[in-house]
């Protein structure tokens, strides 16, 4: 189901309003076809793990017709809204889904990568039902999910994002913000956690097949008293656009350089660029981010 919308943005001074309490967690949704079938591995309590990916049982056993279209379990249908939203004066688009007009409890902002558009990130049969499982989960649970065009992964994309998310904040100034980053979309996430004007609306970044940025070990969130924003890291062993040894090193940098930093990392063990997207539980990550982001 579809319908249009249209927002203005403005860029304007936001409170800077801490996340929903941690006692607001995401109920259940189809849990059972979505969590990992397989955890090989885990450690640093929980915050790494190794989840088993068969490619028969996660790919062709899920898939009706393979990376096309996922068995009609997997999915629910949801209200999408094609809407707009404006930046210098240039219309840019996005589908929305749940409470994006205001009022939301959550708000999770899905950035594409290079040569991927709005649709990707509402796309109810790729990805084994994954991008539908979250959208359910938002408008089942008082929140909001956006996958939004933007120009480029430079700077005008970042400029961009902000602009949406703090348009969020302004409209639920209680909501804890996420912004889900998929392979080169990772540049805008590290962007956006470097920017102070953004950061105190961030609850948490999720990094799906994507990359590092060893600039952040300097950052203000890992010194005492800086705001310690949740990190996930999906990440294919597979990859061969971006290691995984490499990610590895950047998570135990960062609880090296910040013991108790609230990070955790996924590795999907033979799985490709895009199993992340696949294959990241929505729900125990978003629930883990709600109880562990910066609380007033």
């Amino acid at each position: 189901m579809w319908r249009k919308a249209a927002l203005c943005l403005a860029l304007s001074v936001l409170p800077t309003m801490a996340p929903a309490a941690a006692t607001y967690q995401l109920a259940p949704f189809r849990d059972a076809l979505f969590q990992y079938p397989n955890v090989v591995e885990t450690r640093d309590d929980g915050d790494y793990v190794v989840v088993g990916y068969d490619k028969q049982r996660d790919l062709y056993g899920r898939d009706q017709v393979p990376e096309r279209r996922v068995w009609s379990q997997y999915v629910k249908t949801v209200r999408k809204t094609n809407a707009r939203y404006v930046v210098d004066g240039k219309d840019l688009k996005f589908v929305g889904v749940g409470k994006f007009d205001g009022g939301a409890r959550a708000v999770v902002i899905y950035v594409h990568g290079q040569g991927g558009d709005r649709f990707q990130g509402a796309n109810d049969w790729m990805f084994g039902g994954n991008f539908n499982r979250v959208m359910n989960l938002m408008a089942q649970n008082s929140g909001a999910y956006i996958s939004p065009d933007f120009t480029d992964i430079d700077a005008k994309g970042t400029a961009e994002i902000k602009l949406l998310l703090l348009d969020q904040a302004r409209r639920s100034p209680n909501a804890a913000i996420f912004v889900a980053c998929g392979s080169q979309g990772g540049a805008i996430c590290w962007n956006l956690a470097r920017d102070p004007g953004v950061t105190p609306h961030l609850s948490g970044l999720l990094l799906l097949g994507s990359m590092h940025d060893d600039a952040f070990i300097k950052s203000p969130a890992l010194r005492p008293g800086g705001r310690k924003i949740p990190i996930y890291i999906g990440h294919g062993t597979e990859d061969p656009i971006f290691a995984w040894q490499d990610e590895v090193a950047f998570y135990e940098s960062v609880r090296k350089a910040s013991p108790g930093y609230p990070i955790r990392i996924a590795l999907f063990a033979t799985g490709p660029h895009g199993t992340p997207i696949r294959m990241t539980d929505w729900r125990l990550t978003l629930n883990w981010m709600l109880a562990a982001a910066p609380q007033p």
